[in-house]
């Protein structure tokens, strides 16, 4: 009788463990259940949110069976302009964002190293060395408020002009759209106009004739219909005249109220990996609206070697002057330069 009893209060504490563990399971699984929207610039059927911003999204879905959502509004569809998609996120209005680190100029300096004319050769490389030096660098620094989720560049920038441009000479008085503080500089040093816009203005301002040329890798330029717009687009050989430093991140708070199981799924989707996958990405698909231009008889022009250096020793000015600002900030340019440049060696 007494070992009967033993065996029903056995029972009844099991019962009891399973039901609390079963209650607790289920109210951590609500519990866990979470919407994430994500912001960006350009329209759903651009190549990154194509062929990378949603494959990462639908990967954290997928990997969290469900239980992470996450909204995807291009095109600014929440309101405001692309310059404010930071804010938007570390403000909490947004959760994350894919943004151009130099729409809000001076706010990530560190990150214009990678902006320097000529010193690009390889997306992929460069990206894996961006979120290495940021995580020497940056972290605590120039994205202190947010977390870094990846950081990449684009492939080799074009020029895209209503009429061709060769010599360096051909840049004057040319009214040309460049896409950050760093490539404003090197351009007006060159002898252009240059006029700072998102990228989502291209398309009118060409039409509208605000400005007669632009700058962009040929991966945006289906989207955008640029070579519709202009038929002349001048190449560099081996060093790109520059790239563009992209930032994707998420609000720190948003990140943190997430229990461990789904910080550990967006962490394994994020960092120098993924980085390096997206510059890698975003450099092959040049290649498709490069094809159609050259399908649509566009003039392609790609400068000889010696065409190439005369205009990277013009450009030595604008990193010299570079190295200058950064000094003033506390900052040794050089050096940073220097660590950049050792990074995508490796």
């Amino acid at each position: 009788m007494i070992n009967l009893h033993k065996q029903f209060a056995k029972l009844a504490v099991a019962a009891t463990v399973s039901a609390i563990a079963l209650g607790g399971s289920m109210s951590s699984t609500l519990a866990q259940e979470v919407t994430l929207r994500l912001h960006q610039f350009l329209p759903a059927q651009a190549n990154v949110p194509k062929n990378v911003l949603d494959p990462w999204a639908d990967k954290i879905e997928a990997e969290s069976g469900g239980r992470i959502k996450i909204e995807r509004y291009p095109a600014m569809q929440l309101g405001g302009k692309p310059p404010e998609l930071i804010d938007q996120m570390v403000d909490g209005v947004v959760d994350i964002v894919w943004t151009v680190a130099g729409y809000t100029p001076g706010r990530f300096p560190r990150a214009e190293v990678f902006e320097l004319p000529f010193t690009m050769t390889d997306a992929e490389t460069m990206s894996r060395a961006y979120w290495k030096l940021a995580e020497e660098t940056m972290m605590d620094e120039d994205f202190a408020r947010f977390k870094p989720l990846a950081l990449w560049v684009h492939g080799p920038g074009v020029i895209h002009s209503s009429k061709p441009i060769v010599a360096l000479s051909d840049l004057n008085g040319v009214k040309l759209r460049a896409p950050t503080r760093v490539t404003n500089k090197l351009f007006s040093n060159l002898g252009a106009t240059p006029i700072g816009m998102p990228v989502p203005a291209i398309p009118e301002a060409l039409s509208k004739g605000v400005v007669d040329a632009t700058v962009i890798p040929w991966e945006v330029v289906g989207a955008l219909k640029v070579n519709e717009l202009v038929k002349n687009h001048t190449e560099f050989p081996g060093k790109a005249l520059y790239t563009t430093s992209f930032i994707f991140g998420m609000n720190k708070d948003k990140y943190d109220s997430l229990p461990d199981d789904l910080k550990a799924i967006i962490d394994a989707n994020s960092g120098e990996e993924f980085s390096a996958f997206a510059g890698k990405q975003m450099q092959a698909d040049d290649a498709g609206p490069r094809a159609a231009a050259v399908e649509m008889g566009n003039n392609i022009i790609t400068l000889t070697d010696e065409q190439a250096a005369e205009w990277e020793a013009a450009a030595q000015g604008t990193i010299d002057e570079w190295y200058a600002e950064m000094d003033a900030k506390g900052i040794d340019g050089k050096a940073l330069q220097a660590r950049a440049e050792a990074l995508m060696a490796n």
